[in-house]
């Protein structure tokens, strides 16, 4: 198979495990955490790691924002024989009590974006792999992490995101909102793959405090900033587990 035009990677290059964070910059923070890492390439908002955790090889690729350039990630990835894919992002959340720095993992994905419908109806549901989601929360339970296990929603709008569209999500019970599991979750199940999402809270949109945007790291509030790391252990522990 030819090299991905967009990840600029060939087939056996990568793991089967991968990481994807929306930042680039985030790709080495995650890289960090681990005891070997590599370059791979770096294209755009794509940035490539394969990296050594704990003995068990995994990759790291960056998504940039929102489910278009997700969905591109995605259908690389599977491309080169990716078979599991772990979002580690952030979110706004849309729940009173839910605080700046809180994890949230994904049971679903309310499809508020344009990408997943160019591939199937809005009605299919964009839900996460069993074996993925248990891994985190499992993880998360292992690591003395508490967190909200939950519905989300991903909009590509982000700054059309209006006060009635805050009330409904609320009322409808959805935990957060982000930009890419939508896309990640539907294009995973229809190609065969395991994936999962857990994000840091950055902001709460219910109670009016700060959203904060998923690029630089040094952006999100001090609390979030700190627990972006710890959700990075936790994603990292549950591709040990997988």
């Amino acid at each position: 198979m030819a090299t991905q035009p967009h990840l600029l990677v060939d087939d056996g290059d990568l793991t089967d495990r991968v990481l994807v964070p929306g930042d680039p910059g985030r790709v080495d923070r995650i890289a960090d955490h681990c005891d070997e890492s590599e370059t791979v390439a770096q294209n755009r908002e794509y940035k490539v790691v394969n990296a050594t955790y704990e003995g068990q090889e995994l990759t790291i690729c960056s998504t940039g924002i929102g489910c278009p350039s997700a969905a591109i990630a995605v259908e690389e990835l599977a491309n080169v024989g990716v078979e599991t894919i772990i979002r580690v992002g952030t979110t706004g959340a849309l729940q009173s009590g839910i605080e700046i720095g809180d994890m949230v993992v994904a049971t679903g994905a309310a499809k508020e974006e344009g990408t997943s419908k160019r591939y199937e109806a809005a009605e299919y549901p964009a839900v996460p792999d069993y074996d993925v989601l248990s891994a985190l929360v499992d993880s998360a339970e292992a690591n003395g992490e508490d967190v909200h296990v939950g519905p989300i929603v991903s909009d590509d709008a982000y700054y059309a995101e209006t006060d009635e569209h805050v009330v409904d999500w609320e009322a409808a019970g959805l935990l957060a909102v982000e930009m890419e599991a939508a896309a990640i979750f539907s294009l995973a199940r229809r190609k065969g793959l395991r994936a999962g999402a857990i994000c840091t809270v950055d902001g709460n949109l219910v109670e009016g405090t700060q959203k904060g945007t998923d690029t630089e790291d040094d952006e999100l509030p001090e609390k979030a900033k700190n627990n972006v790391g710890r959700a990075i252990d936790i994603s990292l522990e549950a591709a040990t587990r997988l």
